[in-house]
């Protein structure tokens, strides 16, 4: 089955609208999804709920989607260097729900994997744990957190065959695989495509069971959030 659209506004067209849930996939500017965030800021969709580790920054990644009030509701675990984020927060524009990263990790992963919730010790006896169910097991107190399943994802690959099996580059794997297992619908976008058969069944990290269908962005601009260069 050959998965691959002509661009990403028409992978999109069809499966984006108005107040959903939206995983995106990256940590930083490492590993998002440029082309895709483009076309869901031009889709003009609304009162969206993105689910992301942050926001990217100001004017890039998910920041260019603050900036055109798309996003009602921020479910992430770091504000990161994006001051648009901040200020909306703190100006009561924009719901955040801060996420221990770990946790948001294993929120994603146990959706994919059909797993409704969990408990962890992770933020317990802190606001994060505010209104959920906390139950003892073996002496120690743990927060129940419920799982997530947006309606949509956009995941960032390095290669992918046109049936969707995934190949992720070194750290711009981060949390994209989490992410393109707990979406409904997924889109990912990829720097190169190859025919199904050409990879190597053991190298492959996320079979295209998960993947709905596929962009190519040949020369993503891959922006560096903070350069730290060494003195000459």
């Amino acid at each position: 089955m050959d998965k691959v659209y002509q661009s990403a506004s028409l992978a999109l067209k069809d499966i984006v609208a108005d107040g959903q849930m939206i995983g995106v996939g990256g940590f930083g500017l490492c590993g998002i999804p440029e082309a895709l965030i483009a076309a869901l800021r031009d889709s003009g969709v609304q009162n969206l709920t993105c689910v992301s580790n942050n926001a990217g920054v100001d004017g890039f990644g998910l920041g260019q989607l603050l900036a055109t009030r798309q996003i009602r509701k921020m479910i992430a675990s770091y504000v990161g260097e994006n001051k648009e984020f901040e200020r909306q927060y703190l100006s009561g524009e924009l719901e955040l729900e801060f996420t221990p990263q770990g946790t948001l990790a294993e929120k994603l992963r146990a959706g994919g994997a059909g797993i409704p919730a969990f408990f962890t010790r992770t933020g317990v006896g802190t606001l994060v744990a505010e209104g959920k169910e906390i139950r003892e097991f073996d002496g120690h107190q743990y927060v129940m957190e419920r799982s997530l399943t947006p309606d949509v994802s956009l995941v960032k690959a390095y290669i992918a065959d046109r049936s969707g099996n995934l190949i992720f580059n070194k750290t711009a794997r981060n949390f994209n695989p989490n992410v393109a297992m707990a979406g409904k619908i997924t889109v990912v976008e990829v720097e190169k495509i190859v025919e199904t058969g050409e990879l190597d069944p053991d190298q492959i990290h996320l079979p295209g069971i998960y993947v709905h269908r596929i962009v190519l962005n040949e020369s993503p601009e891959k922006r560096i959030e903070q350069r730290t260069v060494r003195q000459a």
